[in-house]
């Protein structure tokens, strides 16, 4: 099976339960897995799968504990063409930058070669207040493909 390295843009750690979660759920299926709170490309090195569970921050941001890593993206740009991605986007669609945080790192992921798996999922916080149930149900719908 895979390994699968989870990579979490959160800002109060309902990003890290949703990550926490997919994580076991893939452990399940024999896969193996290890949640990033601050990735960086070098320890990614023998993942082959990102999962990036990521919230918005602020007006469109991505939250703190990543910002080092999208940094890390655009000055080294490394070659991802070995890596395949999927997006799990949470978000309240009151403001108007809705789920667009974590854009800003699968466009750079996009740019250095890597190829997304499935459509990214973006979980609305007003609909489902418990954001691990429909990241947990969209997970199982495509982690064959892994």
């Amino acid at each position: 099976m895979a390994k699968v390295a989870l990579l979490v843009g959160t800002t109060l750690g309902g990003s890290e339960y949703v990550a926490d979660e997919m994580a076991a759920q893939l452990a399940e299926l024999t896969h193996q897995t290890e949640v990033f709170i601050e990735p960086n490309i070098d320890e990614l090195a023998d993942f082959p799968v990102w999962i990036l569970v990521c919230s918005t921050h602020g007006a469109g941001d991505l939250p703190d504990n990543i910002v080092p890593f999208h940094k890390q993206l655009m000055i080294e740009m490394p070659d991802l063409n070995h890596i395949k991605f999927a997006l799990c986007a949470i978000g309240d669609s009151s403001y108007d930058t809705f789920c667009q945080g974590p854009e800003k790192i699968t466009s750079l992921l996009l740019q250095n070669g890597s190829n997304a798996i499935v459509d990214k999922i973006q979980i609305d916080v007003q609909r489902d207040p418990i954001p691990e149930e429909p990241a947990l149900a969209w997970l199982l719908q495509w982690q064959h493909l892994i």
